[in-house]
């Protein structure tokens, strides 16, 4: 699942496998599906993991069957864990640090999810009366972020992920309050089955898509401006020639699971993903 060891990534919450110990190779779990082509439990080095930590098969991950390594971001959580929770240690020098550092790594990832999501907050004009919150709910979870393995183990995640949701939820009513049409029963999509669905040039702007299931949905030329992507499932969603300007809570790891094209118009945090076609 990492993407092999880059140089020094700049963004503290994009994962920077030069500073990591390949853990989302060895923590996490995967089985035998269209996304990954063997099982491997957790706590198990894939097999593909070499002794530098890189990942042997980087370039050929699709070919060789595993989609689902290209799809997959840890948010930055892999270097923290790695450089700073356990200060540099290797988990393969030490078995109990090995245990105790695969069992944080899945709870920091999900803190970090928690940062890039409030930090988009801050960045989001019409909620700035959510701003100071905001700010001191990132700063809280940043702290969590940094508690020592056994406290990360204890932690309470579920109640902190209702804080953060209840935020989020908020913020993304003040931005589509704004937007033409937002409001209508018809834009109000959360949690829908859509999997499949043909939705090709469909006026989505402002809509309430969080937690979606669009897998395969045809959603070309679809209009999906300021809509409100958090959690929706966009695996293989046909994206070529969408516009997804302004679109709330999207993330990278959503964009690299779709398929789009060098039309599809994109946030400006967020990067093409190098496997999207030319053109569909």
């Amino acid at each position: 699942m990492t993407s092999g060891r880059t140089g020094t990534q700049t963004d503290p919450l994009r994962g920077d496998c030069a500073n990591c110990f390949g853990l989302c190779c060895v923590a996490l779990p995967f089985a035998a599906s269209a996304d990954f082509a063997v099982d491997k439990p957790a706590g198990t080095p894939c097999a593909n993991l070499a002794a530098d930590f890189r990942c042997g098969i980087h370039e050929r991950l699709r070919d060789r069957g595993f989609t689902g390594c290209t799809v997959y971001d840890c948010f930055g959580a892999g270097q923290k864990v790695s450089q700073v929770t356990f200060g540099g240690r290797d988990w393969r020098q030490d078995p109990d640090t090995a245990r105790r550092m695969f069992a944080a790594f899945p709870v920091v990832r999900h803190l970090h999810e928690l940062l890039a999501y409030l930090t988009e907050v801050l960045s989001l004009e019409p909620a700035s009366r959510l701003h100071d919150e905001a700010g001191r709910v990132l700063a809280e979870t940043e702290r969590l972020t940094l508690l020592p393995p056994e406290e990360l183990a204890a932690l309470d995640l579920d109640a902190h992920r209702r804080t953060v949701g209840d935020l989020l939820s908020r913020a993304a009513e003040l931005v589509r309050a704004g937007v033409p049409g937002a409001r209508g029963k018809r834009k109000n999509r959360r949690g829908a089955d859509l999997m499949g669905a043909r939705l090709a040039g469909a006026d989505l702007r402002g809509a309430t898509l969080r937690g979606a299931y669009l897998i395969a949905a045809d959603l070309t030329g679809a209009d999906l401006r300021d809509a409100d992507l958090l959690g929706a499932d966009l695996r293989d969603a046909r994206l070529a020639g969408a516009d997804l300007t302004g679109a709330l809570f999207l993330t990278q790891p959503q964009l690299n699971a779709a398929r789009g094209d060098d039309r599809t118009v994109l946030p400006a945090r967020l990067t093409r993903p190098a496997h999207w076609a030319p053109r569909q």
